[in-house]
């Protein structure tokens, strides 16, 4: 059941019980001013009955809260004890004064997660950007009011929409398939535990563990391992789970199905894919399939190719983020399968259509998005795309000299343009949790992926507010620093 809370105290009549008062310039309260609260709670009590169960967390301190965690990066027990401690953070969840007890239960921020869930954070996301960029041009339209000047392009494409691709790191063991199937092995090892406990045989079947740890440590504890070893290890560590898998087959046909708890469960069958895959690899000779489980408590989690410097291969969810002129950033796609980004140009296209009402006037994007079709696409449409042509580069002469240049400097232009998004991806993973998603559930770890995207629209948001401010002091700041302002 949701209740909602009649009237959320403003920070002046916040109630500090040892004295003193809110300031108007806190990082808090600035930042619960941009969210629309009542809008959100709005369609969050949709969710929720209005006469029959235990009465919910308002919205605010759910969302609140998953907001505090990810822009100070805390862990969830560390979360409460913070709420507890501060009376900013307590005004920002929309307390009437403050209270030095826990404002719920550690336990809950995954409740939160899973009941506000990553498509309401999108929408919360997309609510907040819109209502920035409606408030951007129409102080634009003013101001072009004011002197006088015409837009050209009221009718026609406007703006700038720059798209790119990265991959969100998982905090998991680095994949080995030894030590997969070893983990394998010592979780279908506790499962024969449990079923021979609850069935009523004398002698229990062997399971060899003391020899295959000894033969799992022996290995992993090389420095150099040839192909051949590889391959022997691999092959020891099926057979025992074969093993294992056929015992614990024996003894489900003896014991209830509600023997094993619900964790149990879900690892064996996650256990017996990896057994299929691990088989089916070996009998390949080969270490890489499709789908490849690479955790068994993240079963969710696959390798993406990402060919940088640091690593070949990185761990986690692939998401395809698209950046308006204005700043503000969107996640289009998010999947944790690998793909490739050159297919989302027209839905990110379409999508910034529908957004800002109009198609963008260029399209910044890397390399691997300038494909034939995607050009076609783009100039179907008016769209130009950022990039050298197809075809030989134009050879500089004394008749095209200036031409040339001036291709050259536009190339550059849009070069520096597209670094505005590495930069909101660099600046997500240093300063809030995109660098390592430490949720453990597929679910969980998308929410978290787009609050950090809704943070850093709101730091966007505050930055440009605080700029507008020393713009009324006086202040102007060189034109350079404002083209890297943005990140």
């Amino acid at each position: 059941m949701y209740k909602e809370k009649e009237q959320v105290p403003e920070f002046e009549d916040f109630y500090v019980p040892f004295g003193g008062h809110l300031r108007e310039d806190n990082r808090w309260v600035r930042l619960a001013a941009i969210i629309p609260w009542e809008e959100i709670e709005a369609e969050y009590k949709k969710c929720f009955s209005k006469r029959i169960g235990r009465t919910a967390k308002t919205v605010r301190l759910a969302l609140g809260s998953l907001l505090i965690k990810e822009k100070l990066q805390l862990t969830d027990e560390e979360t409460v004890e913070t709420i507890r401690e501060n009376h900013y953070l307590q005004y920002f969840l929309g307390y009437e004064s403050y209270k030095d007890e826990k404002p719920f239960d550690p336990s809950m921020m995954v409740h939160f997660r899973k009941r506000l869930g990553p498509d309401a954070i999108a929408k919360i996301n997309e609510l907040i950007a819109k209502r920035y960029q409606e408030q951007v041009e129409a102080e634009s339209e003013k101001k072009q009011n004011k002197e006088n000047q015409k837009d050209d392009h009221d009718h026609g494409n406007r703006g700038q929409l720059i798209i790119d691709a990265t991959c969100v790191p998982q905090d998991i063991r680095h994949p080995h398939d030894v030590t997969l199937l070893d983990e394998a092995r010592r979780k279908t090892e506790k499962i024969i535990d449990t079923l021979y406990e609850a069935s009523e045989l004398t002698i229990k079947s062997r399971t060899y563990r003391k020899q295959a740890r000894i033969k799992y440590l022996n290995f992993i504890r090389g420095r150099r391992r040839t192909k051949k070893e590889i391959r022997r290890a691999i092959r020891t560590q099926l057979q025992y789970i074969r093993r294992n898998l056929r015992t614990i087959n024996e003894l489900q046909n003896k014991v209830p199905s509600t023997t094993l708890s619900a964790k149990q469960r879900r690892d064996l069958i996650v256990i017996h894919e990896v057994y299929r895959q691990q088989v089916q690899m070996y009998k390949g000779k080969t270490h890489s399939i499709s789908g490849k489980i690479v955790s068994i408590s993240q079963p969710h989690v696959r390798p993406i190719a990402r060919g940088k410097a640091k690593a070949a291969f990185e761990f986690g969810a692939k998401l395809s983020a698209s950046m308006t002129e204005h700043g503000m950033i969107f996640i289009d796609r998010l999947q944790w399968e690998p793909y490739n980004e050159q297919e989302d140009l027209p839905t990110q296209i379409e999508k910034y259509k529908r957004r800002c009402g109009r198609y963008p006037e260029s399209v910044h994007a890397d390399k691997i998005y300038r494909t034939r079709a995607n050009r076609a696409y783009c100039e179907a449409r008016g769209i130009r795309l950022s990039g050298p042509p197809l075809g030989r580069p134009i050879k500089e002469t004394l008749e095209n000299k200036k031409i040339v240049r001036q291709l050259r400097k536009i190339q550059r232009l849009d070069e520096a343009i597209r670094q505005a998004i590495e930069g909101g991806f660099g600046y997500m993973k240093r300063k809030f949790g995109l660098g390592t998603i430490y949720e453990k559930l597929r679910e969980t770890s998308e929410t978290a992926i787009m609050v950090c995207v809704l943070l850093t629209n709101c730091e966007k948001i505050l930055r440009d507010l605080f700029m507008r401010f020393l713009f009324l002091l006086g202040f102007k700041p060189h034109k350079s620093y404002l083209k890297v302002l943005v990140y």
